[in-house]
């Protein structure tokens, strides 16, 4: 599904454009770029083209088939506690991964301590409360967010954000559409049981119009913030010095310890 399915391949579009404008192409050792939730191991592929790319995810399965791929850089580890040396990184990605987590922050200020002076994260996010539904309760959601509230993670978790803006903008009509429909068929049949919009397929045809028109949105995001969208896309830059009264959670000989 994360090779093929038109909503990874749509978000890989936009992403990719948005990398190629604030990085440029440099597959040398120099570069060294962390994928947090790595998943499968699909961005791993395309980030190698920009430095030395490496991957972390808690679950097992994942950390698994990323190995199957040949991808032998990965760890399995917490996003809330990085198996890695402050500094370490010059970016770091947390492709749709801080909504499942209880302390988004936490994995946030982690993050931040694996960046490099002047590194940078790229984080999306699902969009819009009232979007809610079943996608979210199957994937173990816990919050979807504003674009305000984005900004206001990152600034207090010590960043600069550069890029604030909505993607998957063309399909937010027919999502919230759907979204709505199938609320309102919760409540005419409340036995009916929660279902993830990935498990089908869609036909390759349909499949691969909801890719392109997801990814043709790639050269205006490249350009310009999109006002609306089903999802949240920031790109942010650690800040010189941490906000005032900033922790950060680092783990030493096993323990954990709060520095300032």
């Amino acid at each position: 599904m994360e090779d093929v399915h038109w909503w990874f391949v749509g978000r890989r579009r936009v992403l990719l454009q948005v990398l190629d404008r604030y990085l440029g192409k440099n597959g040398s050792h120099e570069r060294r770029i962390l994928d947090v939730g790595c998943g499968t191991g699909t961005m791993l592929t395309y980030l190698a083209s920009y430095g030395q790319a490496q991957g972390v995810d808690i679950d097992e399965e994942a950390v698994g088939y990323c190995r199957e791929r040949g991808l032998t850089d990965v760890r399995l580890g917490a996003a809330e506690t990085l198996p890695f040396e402050d500094g370490s990184f010059d970016l770091v990605t947390a492709l749709d991964v801080v909504e499942h987590l209880d302390d988004d922050a936490a994995a946030l200020r982690e993050i931040r301590r694996v960046l490099r002076p002047r590194g940078k994260v790229l984080v999306t996010v699902p969009a819009h409360p009232f979007l809610w539904g079943d996608q979210d309760e199957v994937n173990q959601h816990k919050r979807r967010y504003v674009a305000t509230e984005v900004r206001e993670r990152l600034t207090a978790t010590g960043f600069d954000v550069l890029r604030l803006t909505y993607i998957n903008a063309f399909m937010f009509a027919p999502i919230a559409a759907a979204r709505m429909l199938r609320r309102l068929e919760h409540r005419l049949r409340p036995r009916i049981e929660a279902q993830s919009d990935f498990r089908y397929p869609a036909p390759g045809p349909l499949n691969f119009l909801l890719g392109w028109i997801f990814g043709a949105e790639a050269p205006i995001v490249r350009r310009v913030d999109i006002p609306v969208g089903v999802s949240i896309l920031a790109l942010a830059q650690k800040a010189s010095a941490p906000p005032s009264g900033f922790a950060g959670h680092v783990p030493i000989n096993g323990e954990d310890e709060i520095i300032p």
